[in-house]
């Protein structure tokens, strides 16, 4: 038994001893493992601490840095920094024709997936002879890439890729513009400053530019565009054209044509839609051009506010006759020409002033010159050849001279902001950019603008414009209704309506303008398609739903600004 006992004994103490063994063995491991890890943390601090010169911190970045994805094109912005245009990235698909010994089966299974090609088209694709590299297809869905990694197909190939990427679509599509399959500017801002948005390295590789930060304010831009939709329905209308600018710094915060395409893929629109009508587009605008042949005449003293105009009767000048749409048939003081659009009244004004005068001040506030605005979808203004009587009086309320709305927007603006004519611009300015308005050229003198902004007031309290009214945003405008020009004349039964809206009149901020292109009357309407009833109310909508946006809140009505136009017209002869 003893003997026994001395034996477990010595067993016991065997497996003692070897279990102290290896649990020092484990210790002293685990403290080398310690003193490792705090070397190398040691170490990373070191390094971390180090000035960016130092050789062990690059050697260290070499390391452990992984390199950040480098995109080859800058992004545009909205001027509250909203990404209207970016890079994504995509795979594109490729094919080593040599290596597929079925083209047709190949060619029947992806056609299922790239329904865009036909079976003829994908075979000839994966038999071309001589060649190892062929593009299937450039800037694929992740679906796509899925469905056609899952085929097992070793000469199917990726590429990774960039996708320029507009996550508003449709909305801007004509300030943005849009970009080729290899990431080039082909319209709008992504053509203009193309070699801004994007460089070449040494290697020739494209590299991402400066962003854009654009005047657009994208909420603005969804007002604007939805009214506008809204109406062109509603008036079965061939197009339309808007835009909303900062009388004070020239920036343009919204501004659409419509149709529009979306540039997340422009092949799919037709060509015309990519046609600019806000700069492009060039139109005889109506009875909106009154208020630059008045200014000029309150300017220089030909005409006053007071001064009584003969409009009895229509005029005839070089075998033409001059009416009135709206005719009193009376003598008008200048608030009633203005305010009642009287085509006779004008003509009267401009006939006093003379078309050397008049052509001057239409050059001097940019209506004989293309837009400001940094894109390349310009059109160039209409000048009739010869500049004289006849033309000077139709001039004086819109006929005979085709501009664009963003050249009529840039006058008007100067109209009602104390005079200055401020270049219009797409892309958005600091405060110190806004403060050079002081330093802008100015084309009529503050008095002058006043007047024209009481004008325009009343013509929406008791003119034409009524249906602009914005309760508590004190609007003025003008309409501006003019039959299409065509070979030998005007086609009656196609118009160009349009208004050209500013609010609030009392500290005039902001220029809204809308145009139908060929609008039809409606019940609602009475069947009238003229810019009164069909523009009007979108510059109403779109005020109301942007005022507040812009910081403009509603206040109550004083008309005590007017009082001084208002007395010179005579209601109960309207």
């Amino acid at each position: 038994m003893s003997d026994m006992h001395v034996k477990t004994t010595r067993i016991e103490g065997a497996g003692k001893s070897a279990m102290d063994i290896a649990r020092n063995r484990l210790m002293v491991a685990g403290l080398l493992f310690l003193a490792a890890f705090a070397a190398m943390a040691f170490r990373t601090l070191e390094l971390g601490l180090s000035t960016p010169g130092n050789s062990g911190f690059s050697r260290a970045a070499a390391l452990v840095t992984v390199a950040p994805l480098s995109y080859s094109r800058a992004e545009i912005l909205d001027r509250n920094g909203e990404v209207l245009a970016t890079n994504l990235e995509v795979a594109s698909l490729y094919v080593d024709p040599q290596k597929i010994d079925d083209p047709r089966k190949v060619a029947n299974e992806l056609v299922a997936i790239l329904p865009e090609f036909t079976v003829a088209e994908m075979e000839k694709k994966l038999t071309l002879p001589q060649r190892k590299f062929v593009w299937i297809k450039r800037h694929l869905s992740p679906d796509q890439k899925w469905r056609i990694n899952a085929l097992g197909y070793p000469a199917l190939k990726f590429q990774d890729e960039e996708r320029r990427i507009y996550p508003y679509g449709r909305l801007a599509s004509h300030v943005l513009g849009f970009v080729d399959v290899d990431g080039k500017g082909l319209g709008g801002i992504e053509r203009s400053f193309d070699s801004t948005l994007s460089w070449r390295d040494e290697n020739d590789s494209p590299r991402a530019g400066e962003p854009i930060r654009t005047a657009l304010d994208i909420r603005v831009q969804h007002a604007l565009a939805e009214e506008l939709g809204a109406a062109i329905r509603a008036h079965k209308a061939k197009g339309g054209a808007g835009i909303v600018m900062d009388v004070r710094s020239g920036e343009v915060v919204a501004m659409v044509s419509m149709p529009d395409f979306d540039p997340n893929d422009p092949a799919a629109s037709p060509a015309e839609a990519r046609f600019n009508r806000v700069s492009q587009g060039v139109y005889e605008l109506g009875s909106t051009l009154k208020t630059f042949t008045v200014a000029k005449a309150l300017e220089q003293n030909i005409v006053h506010m007071e001064d009584m105009i003969d409009a009895r009767k229509p005029i005839r000048v070089a075998g033409y006759t001059i009416s009135d749409d709206h005719g009193k048939a009376r003598m008008m003081s200048v608030p009633e020409v203005f305010v009642f659009s009287s085509n006779i009244g004008m003509s009267r004004i401009v006939d006093e002033m003379g078309p050397e005068l008049q052509r001057q001040f239409m050059a001097d506030i940019g209506l004989l010159q293309p837009t400001t605005l940094e894109i390349q979808e310009i059109g160039n203004p209409l000048i009739p050849r010869r500049w004289g009587r006849l033309a000077s009086m139709t001039i004086s309320y819109g006929h005979g001279l085709s501009i664009s709305p963003a050249q009529l927007s840039t006058g008007i603006a100067a109209m009602v902001n104390g005079g200055r004519l401020v270049p219009a611009t797409l892309l958005a300015k600091d405060e110190a950019d806004i403060s050079a308005i002081e330093s802008a050229r100015q084309v009529i003198s503050a008095s002058t603008s006043r007047d024209i902004r009481k004008l325009l007031r009343m013509t929406v309290v008791k003119g034409t414009g009524s249906k602009a009214e914005a309760l508590g945003y004190r609007v003025g405008g003008k309409t501006g209704t003019a039959e299409k020009a065509i070979a030998g004349g005007y086609d009656k039964k196609a118009l160009i309506s349009s208004f050209m809206g500013v609010f609030p009149m009392d500290d005039p901020q902001y220029v809204v303008f809308a145009l139908l292109d060929e609008p039809e009357g409606t019940r609602a309407t009475h069947n009238f398609a003229g810019g009164g009833w069909t523009a009007a109310p979108v510059v109403r909508n779109v005020i109301v739903r942007s005022a507040p946006l812009l910081g403009i809140q509603p206040i109550s009505e004083n008309q005590s600004l007017y009082t001084r136009v208002a007395h010179l017209i005579d209601d109960e002869k309207r």
